[in-house]
Parts: structure tokens; sequence; C-alpha cells
């Protein structure tokens, strides 16, 4: 259900299964079915809560999971569960704190012979390097992480979300139209497999990248297309209840009508979802939506 956008309902069965487990009585499944059910579920319960825009929650339940794993001893369950923990710090911009429990993922990855969780650890680190302004060879790791999932046989998960990933980094790298092209490869796969959940941001980045294209060709720009990537976005959010990725989407639109001179309708598009979160204030996120606030105020 996550993966198909529909995350209240997601969220609610997995706090059903949260509540359902017994360490003591569900232990021995991770030795039969892979991965420890309790670690699973408050895993994804990491991802759901974070896309409904409850960051603080979603970081609860990551340390929980991971916590949990190692309890357990069972490595599978440890690198299922750190994965979460990486997307939190992804999610809320740490950047140091993404490349060092990437670096930890991909050690424990390589150890234990764990392709898919590998190509997740390869692929943060290239999201951090982007970050830094290293920007090729974030580019590298990324496209690695991306070749060594596809190699598992793996096609009908999270593709888009790593496509996402390499999008975002050759627009750090100042390459808007290879990642507008990685973003099309991106989108023709949620079409086909109907993994839903990171449509928005594959949206919201086409619509930021477009800009970043014609500013680089030094042509007039097609803030119409933009725009409409931008809103299309957030009515993929608000269908799913998306508000972290909601917050996101309007941001982007917010700077565009700022930039079109128009501060008003900018600030009333910003203040409404913003106006909405209850927690994740010390959020990258969250502290660059009221930094515009407060720009837009002035």
């Amino acid at each position: 259900m996550s993966f198909l956008g529909e995350l209240v309902l997601a969220r609610e069965h997995l706090e059903q299964a949260i509540a359902l487990y017994d360490p003591q009585q569900h232990r021995s499944h991770a030795f039969v079915y892979g991965t420890d059910p309790g670690v699973h579920s408050l895993s994804y319960a990491t991802l759901a809560l974070w896309l409904l825009g409850y960051p603080d929650q979603a970081r609860k339940r990551s340390l929980e999971a991971f916590g949990l794993a190692q309890e357990l001893s069972h490595p599978f369950s440890l690198a299922f569960a750190l994965i979460h923990v990486l997307y939190v710090h992804r999610f809320s911009y740490e950047v140091e704190a993404t490349q060092e429990r990437a670096k930890e993922l991909f050690a424990l990855s390589t150890e234990h012979g764990f392709p898919i969780t590998l190509a997740v650890g390869a692929a943060h680190q290239g999201w951090a390097l982007a970050e830094l302004g290293r920007g090729e060879e974030g580019i590298l790791h990324i496209r690695q992480g991306i070749d060594t999932w596809r190699a598992t046989g793996s096609t009908l998960f999270f593709q888009p979300f790593l496509l996402a990933m390499l999008a975002e980094a050759h627009g750090k790298a100042g390459l808007s139209k290879e990642g507008l092209t990685v973003l099309a490869e991106a989108l023709a796969i949620v079409n086909k497999t109907g993994e839903h959940f990171w449509e928005a941001e594959l949206y919201r980045l086409k619509g930021e990248l477009t800009l970043q294209s014609e500013v680089q060709a030094s042509q007039f720009k097609n803030q119409d297309e933009a725009e409409e990537c931008f809103r299309r976005a957030i009515d993929i959010t608000r269908r799913q209840n998306a508000k972290s990725l909601e917050l996101r989407a309007v941001m982007s639109l917010s700077r565009l009508r700022r930039q079109q001179s128009n501060r008003e309708e900018a600030r009333t598009l910003l203040a409404e979802i913003f106006g909405w979160f209850t927690e994740g204030f010390d959020t990258a996120d969250l502290k660059d939506a009221k930094a515009l606030l407060d720009e837009l105020d002035r």
C-alpha cells in the first residue's frame, strides 16, 4: 500500500502489525522468511510516517527498528533497518549523517553479500557526494547502485526512487538535460508498475530541472511547463496525504511565484501547508519553508 501511495491505510496496517509483534514469539521468523516482521513493520512505518508529514515520529520508528535489529543479531534485518535510518537522514538533508550511515550499510551489505541493500548504500553515498559538490563522483556511485539493484532482477519496486536521486545529482552537477532524461525514464516506470509513492517528487524535480536548463541555455524560461509540473506534484501529494512531499512541491511553486513578483500568492500557498505541521521544525524542509515565509512577509 505504501508503494501504491495509499499512505493512510498503509500506516494503519503497519501500526497493527507493530502492536501484534511479540519478539519472543516471532523471533524465529527472521530465519525462516529472511527478515524479522517487527523490524520490517517498524521500518516501513518510518517511510509512511515521513511521507504523511510526521518526521519526528518517523525518526523514532527508524531507531526502534534499528535497536530491535541489533538485539536480534540478524544481519539482513539490521541492514533493512539501517536503510530506513538512512532515509530519515537523507530526507532531512543531514548530509554527513547520510554519508556515514551509507558507508555503514555498504560495509555490512558487502560483508554478508546483500546486493539489494548494497545498492541502496552505494546510491546514498553518491547522493551525499553530490550534495557536497562532488557531482560526477556522486553520479557514478548512484549509477553503480542502480545497476546493482537491477542485476538482482528486482524491477517492481524502488527504481523511480533511486532514479530520482540520480536526477537530483545531475541537477547538482549542472547537468539538467541529463537529469530530465533520467526523470522521463522514472516516470515511464511509474506508469508501467503503478509505484506511486515517489511520483510527486519526480514531477517536482522535473519542474526544477526545467527551470535550471533554461537558465543554462540563456533562453526565456518556460515557466508554464515548470508550474504544470509543480501543480501536478501538489495534486498527487494531496490525493496521497503526503504532506512532506506537498511541502516541497508548494515551496517550489512559491519560489516561482516570488520570482514572478507575485509574493502574496507565494505566501498564501506556503502558509497553508506550513501551518499544517506540528513537528519536525528542525528538519531542512521546514526550516527552509519558515525562512521563505519570513522573506515573503518582509
